[in-house]
């Protein structure tokens, strides 16, 4: 096999694994922003039920401070009955005074009413904050580990994109280049092995003549289909040194069979 075609063959390796840890890192903020969003559905779901248990909260209060002006009337109107000079004084008094009554047990049964609505609203509040917690400490550790992950990523990327110009340096310029020009026009893909008289890429037959010239080895060939440059990988003879035996195996790049 060319030297250069070998070359190309662990550039295309490089490339589709820069290709995936980019698309990789690409993801995670989709991914933090994705749980964020979740984050604060739950924080406003908290925010609602305390509202909820606040205003019931307060109307509480504002009905225990009705009851008790309604005590305090009633008692200063029961000390003023006392002096009534006249029958219709008396009823007056005494009119006013069922009035507050009803009032105030009007006020004691909306209490008991919010007393009961705010029982689950409390266990709904309590539950919400715990989850909400964990749910956060959940969220910070996954961003932890993204930018951790991203690092990481980052510094693989590095590093294979400092192999890759090694061995342009080591490829005849132009074979270099068109490998670049081949792979940027099909979906990062610039070389393909041929097997079975066919490329394995676009899965196009390929002319027997064609085919027995790029198994020679011998030059630079691309596919008449979809241009990537093609390589031909030989089944190989392996002694096992206990028996002698040959034994045939068969080597490749993994390069999926789809255009």
């Amino acid at each position: 096999m060319l030297p250069d075609i070998q070359h190309a063959i662990r550039l295309q390796i490089l490339d589709d694994r820069v290709a995936a840890l980019t698309k990789e890192i690409a993801a995670l903020p989709k991914h933090i922003a994705e749980i964020e969003k979740k984050l604060e559905s739950h924080q406003r779901r908290l925010e609602i039920d305390k509202a909820a248990l606040l205003a019931n909260q307060k109307d509480r209060k504002r009905l225990e401070g009705e009851i008790q002006a309604h005590e305090q009337k009633v008692s200063k109107l029961k000390s003023q009955m006392m002096d009534a000079k006249t029958n219709e004084q008396y009823r007056a008094f005494q009119h006013e005074i069922d009035f507050a009554g009803q009032e105030t047990r009007k006020a004691e049964d909306r209490i008991l009413e919010l007393m009961t609505d705010a029982e689950p609203l409390e266990k709904a509040v309590k539950a919400a904050e715990v989850s909400l917690a964990t749910e956060k400490k959940h969220v910070d550790a996954e961003k932890a580990a993204a930018r951790e992950r991203t690092a990481t990523d980052q510094k693989e990327i590095d590093s294979l994109k400092a192999e890759r110009a090694s061995i342009v340096t080591q490829m005849t310029p132009s074979v270099a280049s068109n490998y670049e020009r081949i792979r940027k026009g099909r979906a990062g893909v610039g070389i393909s092995e041929a097997a079975a008289g066919r490329c394995v890429r676009c899965n196009i037959v390929l002319r027997p003549q064609f085919y027995q010239d790029l198994k020679k080895g011998e030059t630079i060939m691309t596919c008449e289909s979809c241009g990537r440059i093609l390589y031909y990988n030989p089944a190989r003879g392996v002694d096992d040194l206990s028996g002698g035996t040959r034994v045939n195996m068969s080597a490749g790049t993994g390069v999926a069979s789809d255009d």
